[in-house]
């Protein structure tokens, strides 16, 4: 792990940011710890510094050719500071897809995706992928192209690299590249058969996702 991500890590213990307990994940899967950036993120000056190296890697890509980007788009509400940090130490205009009464990503107040538009987008922690897909089906369907995927928090499992981005994870249901300030691996399991409801310890849903019983 490279100083960047150590330096992440402290910042979100700093923060107390990394929860334990047990948790419904965005996802829908359970998970005995949460991470809530937002107590990071509350820190206009922690937020900038978690976010530097992950800026590094992008400007690094961007500057060989390797990556070009027009936009930044965080997926509410976790993506939303993100989003806005990134465009601003890039300098690039930066804007949120949210959810609908129905709880269906949309894009509203206003913004707008041009055709061939190429877009980061920004999260505050990626376990799935889900959240990010449902961003960008929104964004492609109005003519943008996902082109990168940026987090403060990647929790996928079975990671092959220990590198800025991983393009080709196994076991990810990521397709684009994903550049991520700090990697933890954290046990995740399907509700169905989660570890602590065998124990019956209630479990909390921190996230902000609509869940249809």
């Amino acid at each position: 792990m490279n100083n960047n991500a150590n330096r992440t890590l402290e910042l979100l213990r700093e923060s107390g940011a990394m929860l334990e307990g047990h948790f419904l994940l965005s996802s829908g899967r359970h998970s005995d710890r949460y991470f809530q950036c937002a107590r990071l993120l509350q820190y206009p000056d922690r937020a900038a510094e978690a976010l530097k190296g992950v800026v590094s890697a992008l400007r690094e890509d961007m500057a060989a050719g390797r990556l070009a980007i027009d936009l930044v788009v965080g997926p509410a509400m976790g993506g939303i500071i993100v989003a806005y940090e990134l465009g601003r130490q890039l300098g690039l205009p930066a804007i949120f897809t949210e959810r609908d009464d129905s709880g269906a990503m949309t894009l509203r107040r206003g913004f707008e995706i041009q055709a061939g538009q190429r877009i980061l987008i920004a999260e505050d922690v990626v376990t799935t992928g889900k959240s990010s897909e449902e961003c960008a089906a929104v964004l492609e369907q109005l003519g943008g192209k996902v082109v990168a995927l940026a987090c403060v928090v990647d929790r996928r499992s079975d990671q092959r690299a220990d590198r800025g981005f991983d393009q080709q994870a196994q076991g990810a249901a990521v397709r684009w590249p994903i550049y991520r300030a700090c990697k933890v691996s954290v046990e995740t399991w399907d509700a169905a058969d989660c570890s602590l409801c065998k124990q019956q310890i209630p479990y909390v849903k921190p996230g902000s996702r609509k869940f249809n019983s």
